[in-house]
């Protein structure tokens, strides 16, 4: 018996070390894209852009990661749904970089831009729906992941990340090139998701209260 629960807690560490690996080297791919340089000199402006597009995909990247580990601190991941919603996660964290590099490209014309970023949504609902996914399964009362409260807790991170994976599929909606302030106006609804997420983690946890380590440590 011992050698069978030592059998089954070695998927746990090697999967969280995978996915941290796959979050910091997309990471590392938008920090990357900021010391490519053309031969043309950059201006002003395309210094502003391209700090602006790295915060906007750093900002995601962090924020999906900050909710994946706190989820995976309390699911199991030996189950094989689990397993392949990580795997699913972890294909569309990895592309995240390289859709979002498309769509914002200048070299690209404004029909590839607009394939790239349709893409790029389809891929940003999909890590919220998956996250949605795994804060489904810690709030089913039979699986006894967390007790009463944090269940109620969790279904209303399952219903709000629900909503948002429809607030950025909506963003489909808006044409691509419409602009506003010279920034596209689906890029202020993808933000929407982001903004959700730290306003709420301040709201629970504002600058000046620690935050004690537990097994619901979930925004």
């Amino acid at each position: 018996m011992q050698e069978g629960e030592q059998h089954r807690k070695h998927p746990r560490p090697r999967l969280e070390t995978l996915s941290d690996l796959i979050y910091g080297l997309s990471l590392s791919i938008g920090a990357i894209s900021l010391v490519i340089t053309n031969n043309q000199a950059s201006t002003a402006n395309d210094i502003n852009r391209n700090v602006f597009e790295f915060l906007f995909v750093f900002l995601i990247l962090i924020t999906s990661w900050i909710i994946y580990t706190s989820d995976m601190s309390v699911l199991p991941v030996e189950t094989r749904l689990v397993t392949f919603l990580n795997v699913i996660l972890l294909i569309l964290v990895a592309i995240f970089p390289y859709l979002f590099d498309q769509a914002m490209s200048l070299y690209n014309t404004m029909a590839d831009q607009d394939y790239a970023s349709i893409l790029f949504t389809i891929d940003y609902a999909g890590t919220l729906l998956i996250l949605a996914g795994f804060a489904h399964l810690i709030a089913q009362e039979e699986k006894q992941f967390v007790d009463q409260d944090q269940m109620v807790r969790f279904r209303r991170i399952r219903n709000r990340m629900t909503l948002l994976t429809i607030i950025v599929l909506l963003s489909l909606a808006v044409p691509w090139n419409w602009l506003f302030l010279g920034v596209h106006v689906r890029l202020f609804i993808w933000y929407v998701p982001i903004v959700s997420f730290w306003l709420n983690r301040m709201r629970i946890r504002p600058f000046g209260v620690p935050c004690i380590p537990s097994r619901d440590n979930v925004s």
